[in-house]
C-alpha cells in the first residue's frame, strides 16, 4: 500500500497498513534543501523540490502547495511584502479594501494568469507528473474569514461584522467565487484534495461563525466537492467555540490546534476524520523522541480510530528532524 493508497483507503473507512501521516511543512520544507523562502513561495519549482525531498526523506504521505496565505490578495493587487526566511506578509495598513467601495470594481483574477495562483497550480501539474501516483497531491485555497481578512485588514473586517453585515457578505460572495474557480483550476491541475485555510475564523464567537462564515465556508467545501476533490479544513487557533460547526462542513479531513483540545473535538465531531493536535513549538520543536511518542500516542487515544498524525499547525523551520521523525515513527508502527 503506497501513501496515496493509505489516505484514501482510510478516508474511505477501510483497512490501511498504518495510520496516514500529513503533517504541514513549509518553512521546514524549504530548509531541507536549503532554499529561500521567498523562492519557495514564488518559484513553484523550489516548492515542488522541496516537497517531494520532505516527503519522501520522513515518508510523508502527501505533498502540497501551502506557502502563505498571500496567494490569492497578491493577485487582487493588494500590496505583500517577500523576506527570505519568513512567509509572505500582507501590508495591512495599505490594505487593498481599505475603502469598502472599491469592492464594486474589484475583479476575480484569473488563476491561469501568470500570477501568484498561477504559480501553484503550476506546482500541481509538476507533482501530479513527478509524484502523483505515489503520494496524495493537495492544493490550497483561504477560506472566507482568512481572504476577507487580507482584502479588507483584520482589525476593520471584525468591525465590519457589526457595523456592516451587508458589506461582509458582499465580501464573502466575492471571496467564494473566486476561491471556487481557484479551486476548479487546481482540481484540473492534478490536485486530489483542497484545503481550505481559514484562520481568522478562529476570532469569531459562536454567533457570528453560525451567521456569518458557516454559510460561507459550506458553500466553498460544497462546490469543491462539486469539482470532484475531497477537502481538508485548516483553523488554527482556539476553535472550541466552533468546533462543532466546523465538523458540520462535510469535510473528509478537520485538522484541530493544540489550542482546542482533542476530547472536545472527538465529543463535538464524533464521526469526523480528525487531524493533529501536537502544539507544533511547545511539543514538537521544543519535545524529545520520548515525549513527541507520548503526545502523539494521547492524541490518537482521545481521537480514536478516525484520526491522522500530524501536528496543530505548521511544523517550526527548526523543529529537529530527529523530532519531526518521531512522529512520523508513531504513524508508521500504528494502526487506526
Amino acid at each position: 500500500m503506497n501513501s496515496r493508497e493509505r489516505v484514501f483507503a482510510h478516508l474511505n473507512g477501510q483497512p490501511v497498513d498504518h495510520l496516514p501521516l500529513l503533517p504541514i511543512t513549509m518553512q521546514f520544507a524549504c530548509r531541507q534543501i536549503g532554499a529561500k523562502y521567498r523562492d519557495y513561495c514564488t518559484d513553484y519549482r523550489v516548492l515542488v523540490m522541496g516537497q517531494i525531498h520532505t516527503a519522501q526523506a520522513f515518508g510523508l504521505d502527501y505533498v502540497n502547495t501551502m506557502s502563505d496565505p498571500a496567494r490569492e490578495a497578491a493577485d487582487c493587487g493588494a500590496v505583500v511584502e517577500y523576506f527570505d526566511e519568513q512567509p509572505v506578509a500582507i501590508v495591512e495598513d495599505r490594505a487593498l479594501l481599505a475603502d469598502k467601495t472599491y469592492l464594486a470594481r474589484l475583479k476575480i483574477p484569473d488563476p491561469l494568469g501568470g500570477g501568484r495562483m498561477h504559480n501553484s497550480i503550476q506546482a500541481l501539474a509538476l507533482f501530479k507528473e513527478q509524484i502523483g501516483q505515489e503520494k496524495m497531491v493537495e492544493g490550497w485555497v483561504e477560506g472566507p474569514v482568512a481572504e476577507a481578512a487580507d482584502l479588507r485588514g483584520i482589525n476593520a473586517l471584525m468591525l465590519d461584522f457589526y457595523d456592516d453585515p451587508g458589506f461582509v457578505r458582499d465580501l464573502f460572495s466575492f471571496v467564494i467565487e473566486m476561491e471556487l474557480r481557484f479551486a476548479r483550476e487546481q482540481v484540473a491541475a492534478g490536485a486530489d484534495v483542497i484545503g481550505i485555510g481559514d484562520a481568522a475564523a478562529s476570532l469569531v464567537g459562536p454567533e457570528i461563525y453560525e451567521e456569518f462564515v458557516w454559510p460561507y465556508e459550506k458553500k466553498l467545501v460544497d462546490g469543491i466537492h462539486a469539482l470532484g476533490a475531497r477537502t481538508r479544513l485548516h483553523i488554527c487557533g482556539n476553535t472550541r467555540r466552533i468546533v462543532a460547526g466546523m465538523g458540520r462542513l462535510g469535510c473528509a479531513i478537520v485538522e484541530v490546534d493544540s489550542l482546542t483540545p482533542m476530547a472536545l473535538a472527538r465529543e463535538q465531531m464524533p464521526q469526523q476524520i480528525i487531524l493533529g493536535n501536537l502544539n507544533p513549538v511547545a511539543a514538537l520543536r521544543n519535545g524529545t523522541p520520548e515525549s513527541i511518542t507520548a503526545a502523539v500516542k494521547q492524541c490518537h487515544r482521545e481521537a480514536g480510530g478516525r484520526f491522522i498524525v500530524g501536528a496543530g499547525c505548521e511544523i517550526p523551520r527548526d523543529t529537529s528532524p530527529i523530532n519531526l521523525r518521531a512522529l512520523c515513527d508513531y504513524a508508521r508502527q500504528s494502526r487506526p
